[in-house]
């Protein structure tokens, strides 16, 4: 693991951490896999709704592929707690989402990242999401 980057205080660690998720969630919307990519680990892995785990790769393949198609994903506020070189995001968001051609009905959920200094970049590493009945 890279060194963190000590010479940013607290607060703007925090804010980088919003901002990077914001970039990941419109690379994902916009299926750009290259630069969603960078800011997913390589270990990373995603436990969907519905309770399926995907790795990276078959989480990005199924983006690139169409199988998974975000339509829209438009996050609340975001909070944040830094512990050093990792960190936790949570979150409400609103998405649209197409499954293998389906359409899923514009839902909320929660959604709670976790997220490593890595490679001298946060990068997500495990991502949940959980539907708001």
């Amino acid at each position: 693991m890279t060194d963190f980057n000590a010479a940013m205080d607290n607060e703007q660690q925090i804010e980088l951490l919003r901002q990077t998720e914001r970039s990941r969630l419109r690379a994902l919307v916009a299926a750009d896999t290259n630069a969603a990519r960078i800011l997913h680990a390589d270990d990373f892995q995603l436990i969907t709704p519905i309770g399926s785990m995907l790795s990276r790769e078959e989480y990005l393949g199924a983006i690139a592929a169409g199988q998974m198609r975000y339509l829209s994903w438009e996050p609340g506020e975001i909070a944040v707690r830094l512990y050093g070189n990792a960190a936790v995001l949570r979150y409400q968001a609103q998405l649209e989402i197409n499954f293998g051609g389906q359409s899923v009905p514009r839902s909320r959920y929660w959604h709670m990242d976790s997220y490593e200094w890595r490679e001298g970049r946060w990068q997500a590493v495990w991502s949940q999401a959980t539907a708001i009945r």
